[in-house]
Order: C-alpha cells, then structure tokens, then sequence
C-alpha cells in the first residue's frame, strides 16, 4: 500500500481493539494498513468470552459511554448472522445480602434489567436478570478482517520494537494491548491471565456470571455449539501455559449451577492475558519527531464490550490533526 497524502493511517495490533479502529477510521475517509505481531485469531480477543460487561476497566464515565455506544452497535450487528454476534440473556449472581435494587449506573440503557427472581437463582443468592451482546470471537474476528480488507486495508504480520518504525505514517493508531508496556514504554500495563475452558453446548441458552463464588470467580457463556467456561483473573501472572487443575475446578464450580456441563465434552483449554490499566489509555500524544501517535489500550476484561465506542473516539480524534 503507497502512501497517498495526510489521509495514510497505520494501526498497529488486529485484536477487536485495533480492527475495530481501523474500521471507523476507514468509514471516515482514512486509508488504513494494519501492522501486528500476530494474526487476529492468535490475539488475546479470540480468547475472550466476548460479553458485553465493562469488566476491570476505567475511567467509569468514560467507560460507560464507550460502552453505550457499542452496545448499540452490537444489537444493529445481530441482524448478520455472518457477524456472529447475538443477544443473549442471563443472570448475574451478586454477593450474599446486597441488595440487589442498587442497579450499576453502567446498567441504565439495558432494556429489561431487573432483579432476578428467587427461583432463578441459588438459595440465598440474589441477583440480576439481563440480556446482553456476546460475540463468538472466532466467527467475529474473521467477519471484522474481511469488513477491513473489503474496505481496501491491507493487514501485514510485523513485530515491531518501536513506534519510531512506523514514522512515515501521518497517524499511527497504536492498538497492541499488553505489547503497549514495551511499545509506549507504559509502565502502568499489566497482565491478568484468564484461563478458560471451551466445551460442547449441551443445550444452554442463557449465560451466567459469578465473581463471588468462594472458589473463585465463574462464568458459563452459551455461544451455539460450543460454552464458554471460565475462569480466572491472576494480575500479574503471564504464563500462558493452561493448568489443567484450574480447568476442573473451573468445571465443577460451573456445573453446580449448570449440572449438564460436567460431562460436556472438552473442546479445548484457552489461556489469555487481559491488558489492564488503572485507566483505558486513549489519547492523542505528538511524538518528538512530529508524529502523531493515537494510543487506545488498556482495556483490561472489556476490550469488545468497549472496541466500538473506542474506535468512534479514536476518528474524533484523527479528526483534529
């Protein structure tokens, strides 16, 4: 791809954070290449249960708009069935003896979110009833690359040690998650391993999360023929080699509450690494060369909850060069 002009843009990363940029910043005029160490089905978003819940992310208010405006995007998304995203509902378990009437302010566009019943719920749990966008990342992922390349994007698999690389770009759009640490020199990244279990759906149709059960957190996400089993949040841990121990206590904590899935046949185990930052970073910076440089990560547990409403940020910006 030759360079045009002042319209040339490099995103660096084709995890759903850097597709997603690249996407907007295509529809609003830019000719964009993609550069990344590794192809999108190797990213940590194809890792992910792809839920939409603003998860270990921040700043709140930011967080909450970024992740309304995907929102909406994701219900127009469900009517391609090649996007290979729906709406599913679910309950949310919440610790013994809160009240579950104290809505989270992220939860106030959600059409039908209440309190979950007591017979949808364990004895002595309370909980929330909601319905949300999940994203089989494998279906998602390949639709995201082919909506970029049929825009006329090239994606090239390049590692790169330096922003300095990617210099000749009049805008570089540095999408690369926990690669940020060396890439921006951003100490403030660290990794939270989430290890999970995919198995064959055997027939749910509604999802679960639990981050207070007592042996750690839980979540059963439904996505067709296969679920979603997790999981773990160890900050600071990168090895990303799966422990089978985790795995079964993962499955047996997820069938006390869906029995059928202590037989369900194991697909495969999964291991990513969550790019947390105490505060997404998305911001325009001018390095000392004069390149301008849109840094968006950091977006811990919700990188597809909050890509679209990001990506719409990150052209705001361009806009202002």
């Amino acid at each position: 791809m030759e360079m045009g002009g002042g319209r040339d843009a490099l995103v660096i990363g084709a995890g759903v954070i850097g597709l997603t940029s690249a996407i907007r910043l295509q529809e609003a005029g830019w000719r964009v290449r993609v550069w990344a160490a590794e192809p999108p089905e190797r990213t940590t978003s194809a890792v992910a249960a792809a839920i939409w819940y603003p998860y270990r992310a921040g700043p709140q208010a930011l967080v909450k708009a970024w992740g309304e405006r995907s929102f909406a995007v994701f219900e127009q998304l469900v009517a391609d069935a090649e996007t290979g995203v729906r709406m599913l509902p679910g309950i949310e378990l919440l610790p013994r003896k809160t009240d579950p009437r104290q809505f989270p302010e992220w939860a106030a566009h959600i059409a039908g979110f209440r309190v979950a019943d007591a017979a949808e719920v364990p004895d002595g749990r309370v909980g929330w009833s909601l319905t949300v966008p999940v994203a089989d990342t494998g279906v998602f992922l390949r639709w995201l690359a082919a909506r970029f390349a049929a825009n006329g994007g090239e994606m090239e698999m390049r590692r790169i040690a330096s922003l300095d690389e990617a210099a000749a770009y009049p805008l570089v759009v540095n999408c690369s998650g926990l690669g940020a640490r060396e890439l921006a020199g951003d100490a403030a990244m660290r990794p939270i391993r989430g290890q999970v279990m995919r198995v064959e759906n055997p027939g749910l149709t509604r999802f679960w999360l639990d981050e207070y059960h007592p042996e750690g957190m839980l979540y059963i996400i439904p996505r067709g023929g296969d679920c979603i089993l997790g999981g773990t949040a160890d900050e600071g841990e990168e090895d990303t080699t799966p422990d089978f121990d985790v795995s079964e206590a993962i499955r047996w904590r997820c069938a006390e509450l869906e029995p059928d899935l202590a037989d369900a046949r194991l697909l495969e185990h999964r291991v990513g690494l969550r790019p947390w930052r105490p505060e997404i970073r998305l911001a325009l910076e001018t390095l000392p060369g004069g390149g301008r440089v849109i840094h968006n990560y950091g977006h811990g547990g919700a990188g597809v909850t909050l890509s679209w409403g990001c990506a719409e940020e990150v052209v705001a910006l361009a806009e202002t060069i």
